[in-house]
Parts: C-alpha cells; sequence; structure tokens
C-alpha cells in the first residue's frame, strides 16, 4: 500500500466516528504542552485549574472554549471568552472543523487532532467503544457510542462520594442520570432530594434547601426542616443550579464547604452528611466568566461532569427509546405499533425537546392513534401518502424523498449486516465510495 492510500484510509477513517481527541499547544506561552482528553464530554481550555487543558496565558479567560470530538469532525465553542476563539481571521462562536485544523485562543494557538486508534480497529471504520457492551442502568437507554460512553462514566462516578454536575439541554434526562448515580452509589438507601433552583424566588429557594424557624418570616407558622437536612445520608439533586440567585451563592458554598448550616431565624448549627449531585441546562463555565455564577462554587459542584448529548445527535437511541416508552405507556410490554416508515420520520426530526418531546409524540400517539410532531402527521406505514394536520397531501417531492429513505435504509441494513459491519467490503460490494456509505449509514442511524 502506498502513503498515499495510507493517508487516505487514515482520513477516511477519522470521519467514521468518534476517536480520541489530541489538542497541542504549538505557540503561545505553554508552547509545547499537549493532552489527550479521555473523557467523552467535552474538554474546555482556559487558564482555570480544572480545565482539561490548563494555560497560563493571560490573554485567555478562566473557560475560553470548548472542543468535543464527533462524528462529523471537532466541534469547536467559545465559552463567552473575552478575547475570542478565531479559526485564521474569523472569530467563531461555534463552529465543526477537521482534524489538524489550528485554532487561536487569545496568544495561544492550539492544533486539534485525532489520536486515531490502532489501524486494526479501524480497518471496518468502527471503534473499539462502539461494539462494547455496557450494563443496563433504569431509565436510560444507550445504543449510541455516545450514550454507552455516558453509562461507563456514571459506573465510574456513582461508587464515590464526588461532586458531579450533570449538563445537558432542557429535555435531555438530566434528572434520569442524578438518579442513576444515586441508585449506583454506596447512598443507595438513603433519601433523593429535588430542589428545583430554577422554578422559585430567591427566598423560597433558601428555604427550601436550609429550612426555617416558625417565625422566620411572613408566612412561617411552624418550623420546617429543608432539603439538606432532608436528604441526611442520602442525595441532594440541586436541578437548574445555574439559576440560582447571585446572592444566594456564597450561602450554598458556605454549606458546601463547611457540611454545616443554620435554618433561616435559627441559631444552631446543624451538621450534614449529603452527597451533592447539580444539574444546568447553561454553560456555567461561561457565567463564570461573565461573572453571574461563583468560580468558587463551581469549582465545588463540578469535581467531575456528565454530559448528555442532545437526541438529534444520536439517531441511533430514538428506536430503542420509544420502545421503552410503548412499554412504559401501554399495558402490553413488547407491543410495538410504530412501523419503519415511522421511525425513519422521527429519526429525521430535530428533537429540539429532546427525549422528554419524544415521549410526549409517543404517549400522544398510543392515545390518538396517529403520529403527530409539531402539529404535523408524519409518515404511514402502509406505504400510502401522508397528510398534514391541516388535510392536505404532501407534495410529490416530499413524497417520493419519503420512498427513497425507505428504500436506502432496508438496502443499507441488509447490506451492513451481510458484511457483518464491515464497512469496507460494504463499500466495495454497493461499489460506492467508502465515506459516502459511511454518510448513509450515519444518516439512517445504522452506525
Amino acid at each position: 500500500m502506498s502513503s498515499s492510500q495510507r493517508t487516505e484510509r487514515s482520513d477516511r477513517a477519522r470521519l467514521a466516528g468518534p476517536g480520541r481527541l489530541r489538542i497541542t499547544v504549538t505557540d503561545g506561552p505553554d508552547a509545547g504542552a499537549t493532552v489527550e482528553p479521555s473523557t467523552s464530554g467535552g474538554a474546555s481550555i482556559g487558564v482555570a485549574p480544572d480545565n482539561v487543558l490548563v494555560l497560563s496565558d493571560r490573554t485567555v479567560s478562566r473557560y475560553h472554549v470548548e472542543l468535543r470530538l464527533t462524528r462529523d469532525g471537532i466541534d469547536v465553542e467559545d465559552l463567552g471568552s473575552l478575547n475570542g476563539t478565531w479559526i485564521g481571521d474569523a472569530r467563531v462562536q461555534r463552529a465543526t472543523v477537521r482534524a489538524g485544523t489550528r485554532i487561536r485562543a487569545g496568544d495561544t494557538i492550539l492544533q486539534l487532532d485525532d489520536a486515531t486508534l490502532p489501524p486494526d480497529a479501524l480497518a471496518d471504520g468502527r471503534s473499539t467503544d462502539e461494539s462494547d457492551a455496557v450494563p443496563e442502568i433504569r431509565g436510560l437507554v444507550a445504543a449510541s457510542p455516545a450514550m454507552k460512553a455516558l453509562v461507563r462514566l456514571l459506573q465510574q462516578l456513582a461508587p464515590t462520594e464526588v461532586s458531579v454536575l450533570v449538563s445537558g439541554e432542557t429535555g435531555c434526562g438530566k434528572e434520569v442520570v442524578a438518579r442513576a448515580l444515586h441508585d449506583l452509589g454506596k447512598r443507595a438507601a438513603g433519601p433523593f432530594e429535588v430542589v428545583d433552583c430554577g422554578s422559585m424566588p430567591a427566598t423560597l429557594i433558601a428555604s427550601e434547601l436550609f429550612g426555617h424557624e416558625r417565625g422566620a418570616f411572613t408566612g412561617a407558622d411552624k418550623t420546617r426542616a429543608g432539603a439538606f437536612e432532608r436528604a441526611q445520608g442520602g442525595t441532594i439533586f440541586l436541578d437548574e443550579v445555574g439559576e440560582l440567585p447571585l446572592e444566594l451563592q456564597p450561602v450554598l458554598l458556605g454549606a458546601l464547604e463547611r457540611r454545616r448550616f443554620r435554618r433561616l431565624g435559627g441559631q444552631k448549627e446543624i451538621a450534614v452528611d449529603v452527597r451533592v449531585i447539580s444539574a444546568t441546562h447553561r454553560d456555567l463555565r461561561a457565567a463564570v466568566n461573565d461573572g453571574s455564577f461563583r468560580a468558587d462554587l463551581y469549582y465545588r459542584l463540578a469535581v467531575a461532569r456528565a454530559t448528555i448529548p442532545p437526541l438529534r445527535e444520536r439517531p441511533e437511541d430514538i428506536e430503542p427509546l420509544v420502545r421503552h416508552f410503548v412499554d412504559e405507556l401501554t399495558d402490553a410490554p413488547g407491543a410495538f405499533p410504530f412501523g419503519f416508515a415511522t421511525l425513519e420520520a422521527l429519526r429525521a426530526h430535530r428533537w429540539t425537546g429532546n427525549v422528554r418531546e419524544l415521549r410526549n409524540v409517543v404517549e400522544a400517539a398510543l392515545a390518538i392513534g396517529r403520529v403527530q410532531v409539531e402539529g404535523r402527521e408524519i409518515a404511514h406505514d402502509d406505504g400510502t401518502l401522508t397528510r398534514r394536520a391541516d388535510g392536505a397531501p404532501i407534495t410529490y417531492r416530499d413524497a417520493r424523498a419519503a420512498v427513497l429513505a425507505r428504500f436506502e435504509r432496508a438496502y443499507l441494513s441488509e447490506l451492513i449486516e451481510s458484511c457483518e459491519h464491515n464497512a469496507s467490503e460494504a463499500a466495495r460490494r454497493a461499489r460506492v465510495d467508502r465515506p459516502h456509505l459511511l454518510t448513509l449509514l450515519r444518516k439512517h442511524g445504522l452506525r
């Protein structure tokens, strides 16, 4: 094999799926530094000590930029830095770049690479992680590589006592992850107390967290224990902790550091033994940068981080999630009233509401006998034309695209199975370029 062929195979393999990110400082005060993050979540870079790559460059923000290796390339996301993240002469907020790209953060130049796996693991376009079995966790569906990596991380974190910050978009299942950490940990027999920091005013949050004595404020007609007391020996889950008012943040920090607190209006200190898990849909590192969230509280809450990928980035999880919801919502486990065309349409949706939105769609479909997404009825499974919510038929172009999509998935599914998931062999049999085949497989949730 020529060197050009080897290079081409390596480049194609890098596009086949998530590998391992390598970040190298090529210019700046920390030139020569390199890291290969093992986490499946994003790798943050900045001067704060808990970044994956800690820089000494004074022109770099505490939390400057986050990098994530995905199937499409390397995602680059600026975290609200003061001096920006640059690719060439363009300042970027978010971009997806190829391996080998250089970016600038402050006065530091970073080269981004995929530290490829051994050749035998890449020969058929699969990483070794993709086929590894993972233990089942109640409520979590993990068919995609990203979710399998999250399950492995939870298995590692659960037996420990470290504080964990769970991050992810609204509706992605942050409380499910928090409960899994509790149920798999040493405190499983203890209570699991939830405080939603984003759904109540500051005065009520303080009372909910720490409790109050009778007469502490208007309406406090009796003494009440707070969530920290109720969680004694177990876990307290601070949901949407990013919404915690700035004036309450030092109070929470003090309780976490001293493991003692006072009820509102109380004089006696109460000792507490709890594990703290928190969650947010916001990027708290950007909030630290702009001063809306205390850095010391962030360090205390995010000793470890678990990031849930949005549903639109893991189409492999759509069908198993639908099956999970059907089993959960009906009295006939194993029954599955959704066919091929419906699942294809569900995989194609963007799911801005993530798993919660999908569950609502499934629940509504079971109730009314039709699958509707955002007010539009999606494809039936008998091959007939679909009508929209207003009764109008879909266009010829859309109907043709739906039929072609069904053909593509059926053909590719049989092809890749017959080749024992060897993408190179499948490409040869189909007489198509391997990168194009991999793109089609990912499109239909088959890779």
